[in-house]
């Protein structure tokens, strides 16, 4: 069905732009140590960059999830979830403008909206 091949794709590109961000690490932490950030706010910037990686896998393995079995979240619960990368992708495109994450987190929310559309129309699996 349509719907789960769109949580595979929201998956996929969760699950590899989490990955990536969280490989990047290296170079947050170089970053943090040559800014004259105070401690709180440099060890907070690496924790924000670490949750984010944790939170994109997370949801890609939520939609991957619903994606085999469809009965384990509702239409609206995929549709909520997808609140999180659509708003993430909004506040990238505000901050920092054109940048190829907050298109993979928009792309990622959209088809997670659609497959909760879909899902909710649908009267077997």
């Amino acid at each position: 069905m349509i719907y789960r091949l769109l949580l595979v794709i929201a998956a996929a590109i969760l699950f590899v732009g989490g990955t990536m961000h969280a490989m990047a690490f290296d170079k947050t932490i170089a970053a943090a140590a040559q800014s004259n950030l105070p401690p709180f706010y440099a060890n907070s910037f690496l924790a924000l960059w670490l949750i984010d990686s944790v939170t994109m896998v997370g949801l890609g393995l939520v939609f991957s999830l619903t994606a085999l079995r469809p009965r384990a979240a509702s239409a609206a619960t995929i549709a909520l979830l997808a609140l999180i990368p659509a708003g993430t992708a909004g506040l990238l495109y505000f901050y920092l403008g054109l940048f190829f994450a907050a298109h993979m987190l928009a792309g990622a929310a959209a088809s997670a909206m659609v497959a909760a559309m879909l899902s909710s129309n649908r009267t077997t699996d």
